[in-house]
């Protein structure tokens, strides 16, 4: 819901999700599911209609600066203790990108930071909320995780399976290779593969696919995001076979998601076909 402005009503859910349907071929079969950008003085009362009214699915927590379009995001998340008691009540899921922005932070520190300052702290207030940790990227986030109670689980990227910090400087600048959370030390990159070939329930896929220009990425300041949205399944099959646990791809790509969510699984299905391809 990051968008300029931010989705912050219902109103404005309906619009986007209007938008995507008329973009979406009809034989895709593809429904959107809208999530409410969370703000410091967003209306509860907006967020449990847009849920009841089946307009929201969730609400997106970025901390104020995290990422992308995220300067109207949370400054203090104790502000928002009415929405999560709200959201606690309705059973509606809360996904975090979760990371501190004080700039006295490392920047590979920030993941770990906010887990033992934000995210710990919040779950002991609302023990039952039901929590997505978004595109996690190091092993301290697989380990909160599966310590956690069953109302806590996490995604994985494509592309944080992949890389790792030093990616991003192979022989040089490497714009594309950066995102954020931004990639971490290579034994942060193993803890998430082994996370995602567990079987665990806990772990699924979410791509956090970023399209930008390319003039964005390669610039004297370049927008972080890795747009892996076209060849997403391919990468995290990839993976897998990497691993010797293609067995445990469907699970993770197309059951555990839904299941945390409460949502019915996919009817139709999609089959991966080995072959040469140009990205």
């Amino acid at each position: 819901p990051n968008l300029v402005p931010p989705v912050t009503t219902v109103a404005a859910a309906m619009h986007y999700r209007d938008r995507i349907r008329q973009a979406v071929r009809p034989d895709h079969g593809f429904t959107p599911l809208m999530t409410a950008y969370l703000t410091d003085d967003i209306d509860a009362d907006e967020i449990e209609r847009g849920f009841r009214e089946g307009v929201f699915t969730a609400c997106k927590l970025y901390p104020a600066n995290a990422t992308t379009n995220s300067a109207a995001g949370v400054t203090d998340v104790r502000k928002l203790s009415a929405v999560f008691e709200r959201m606690q009540t309705l059973g509606m899921p809360l996904l975090i990108h979760g990371e501190v922005v004080s700039p006295e932070i490392d920047i590979f520190d920030r993941e770990a930071v906010f887990l033992e300052t934000t995210l710990g702290p919040l779950l002991k207030d609302f023990p039952a909320l039901k929590v997505v940790l978004e595109h996690i990227t190091t092993e301290d986030s697989v380990v909160f995780v599966s310590e956690a109670g069953p109302n806590v689980a996490a995604t994985i990227t494509a592309h944080h399976l992949r890389i790792d910090r030093n990616d991003m400087f192979a022989g040089g600048m490497r714009p594309h290779a950066y995102c954020l959370p931004v990639a971490k030390r290579r034994k942060h990159r193993e803890a998430l593969r082994k996370a995602a070939i567990s079987g665990n329930a806990k772990f699924f896929l979410g791509t956090d696919s970023a399209p930008h220009h390319k003039s964005e990425k390669e610039s004297a300041c370049g927008c972080a995001g890795i747009f892996s949205a076209p060849v997403a399944l391919e990468s995290y099959a990839q993976t897998f076979e990497e691993e010797r646990a293609l067995e445990k791809l469907e699970g993770f790509a197309s059951e555990f998601g839904p299941q945390f969510y409460g949502l019915p699984l996919n009817d139709s299905t999609v089959t991966l076909e080995r072959t040469a391809h140009a990205v």
